[in-house]
């Protein structure tokens, strides 16, 4: 029992040597979808895929996928063409899906544009609050009496 682990300590102590070189042809297999994290020692999907990470994603699947039921069931009901049905279906999901994404990603655009200018805004009156600058500041003085009527010439 020994004899072996001696012979495999020396075989790790080879493959961690300096000097050993590496292979010629190093092939990495790579999925087309998912991709391996080292940080969290999982794998995760890319792109449009991972729907949890990505804005609107799964809303606008899940708006797809009804509709393309929805519409799919309804043609068939009406024509009772099946494979006509299957491509109404899916057709209905592609314009669905397009169309709620973008509806989402423009909604979400308007309210990130909507907080910076919220953000600038309070940033500013940090920066110039009690200033001169400050535009909520009443202009320091005698205070002004309201004017009364006009008055008029008696000549």
């Amino acid at each position: 029992m020994s004899g072996e682990s001696e012979d495999a300590d020396k075989k790790n102590e080879r493959l961690r040597s300096p000097h050993t070189q590496p292979p010629a042809r190093c092939f990495v297999e790579k999925d087309l979808f998912l991709d391996n994290v080292l940080n969290e020692g999982e794998r995760v999907a890319r792109g449009f895929l991972d729907v949890l990470k990505v804005p609107c994603a799964r809303e606008s699947l899940l708006y797809g996928t009804g509709s393309a039921f929805t519409v799919g069931l309804l043609h068939f009901l009406a024509t009772s063409r099946v494979r006509r049905s299957y491509d109404v279906g899916f057709a209905g999901f592609f314009i669905t899906t397009l169309g709620s994404w973008f509806y989402c990603r423009i909604n979400n655009a308007k309210l990130r544009m909507q907080e910076r200018i919220i953000q600038q805004g309070i940033r500013n009156k940090v920066v110039y609050q009690g200033t001169s600058l400050d535009p909520n500041k009443q202009p320091e003085g005698p205070p002004k009496l309201p004017e009364g009527p006009p008055k008029q010439d008696q000549s």
